[in-house]
């Protein structure tokens, strides 16, 4: 085991990072779950790094304002073509949702077919570098989870335009924070793993997302693993655990009172 790879200076802006995205990530996945269009988050997220690799294939500054504006541009174009599909095709909305992915993904590809680093721009998108973070670059991102946030509790985000509004800026600055595929399960894991609970099930989700991250950083900086897919194997462990319990306290909350009646 390597020791030496438990860096705060590391580790902390990654799993501060890895908060910020479940802060937001958490409640938009129940919503998801409630509306059955399990993989908007990977269409929204795919457009969202196509977007960034057409501007990186101009030669702009990854980091640049240019780029973020395309990014967030692609998504809400997406966003706003599936707000217009589920009023006009909810029927096959889970399926266009799909087909907009693979589009999206290719599209991905062709940008990247002449680019030597193509290979490498392309994990990074999907894998994310979350270990790369630091805390000057989550300072914008806090403001717009801030935002999102403010806005998602006080008002009905789940009318559609502003739902897919509003995940579509999220997803923007998650993918790029930590990839393609550390948002989908971020989105969906935790509310999967809450899906029997009648009570508490935001906090509970929370806690076991932070758990999971928290797990995850460290496991791969001790074995030196993918941090992403470390992260993932950690969501979905502790999801599963999660379950389990909520089913058990379940099934003994509801054979309590029939015991105390008998």
């Amino acid at each position: 085991m390597n020791f030496e790879g438990l860096d705060l200076s590391i580790l902390g802006p990654a799993f501060v990072a890895g908060l910020l995205v479940l802060a937001t990530h958490v409640p938009m996945g129940q919503q998801v779950l409630s509306r059955g269009i399990i993989f908007i988050d990977l269409a929204i997220a795919q457009i969202a790094g196509l977007g960034i690799i057409a501007a990186h294939s101009f030669g702009w500054e990854p980091d640049g304002w240019a780029v973020q504006v395309v990014a967030v541009t692609a998504a809400l174009f997406g966003a706003l073509l599936l707000n217009w599909t589920e009023r006009h095709f909810r029927h096959i909305q889970e399926a266009l949702i799909g087909v907009l992915f693979v589009v999206a993904a290719t599209g991905g590809i062709l940008l990247l077919s002449h680019n030597p680093h193509g290979g490498e721009h392309l994990k990074e998108l999907l894998v994310g570098q979350i270990l790369w973070v630091s805390y000057h670059q989550l300072i914008p991102v806090a403001i717009v989870y801030a935002l999102v946030l403010s806005i998602w509790f006080s008002t009905r985000h789940t009318r559609s335009l502003l739902f897919y509004v509003l995940f579509a800026l999220t997803v923007t600055a998650s993918v790029q924070m930590v990839g393609v595929y550390l948002v989908f399960s971020s989105l969906i894991i935790p509310a999967l793993a809450v899906r029997q609970s009648r009570r508490y099930s935001l906090v509970i989700a929370y806690g076991m997302g932070a758990a999971a991250y928290a797990l995850g950083l460290v496991a791969s900086a001790l074995f030196d693993l993918p941090t992403g897919a470390v992260i993932v194997w950690s969501l979905g462990s502790l999801a599963i655990i999660t379950a389990w319990l909520i089913h058990r306290c379940s099934k003994a909350i509801v054979t309590e009172p029939v015991q105390s009646a008998a």
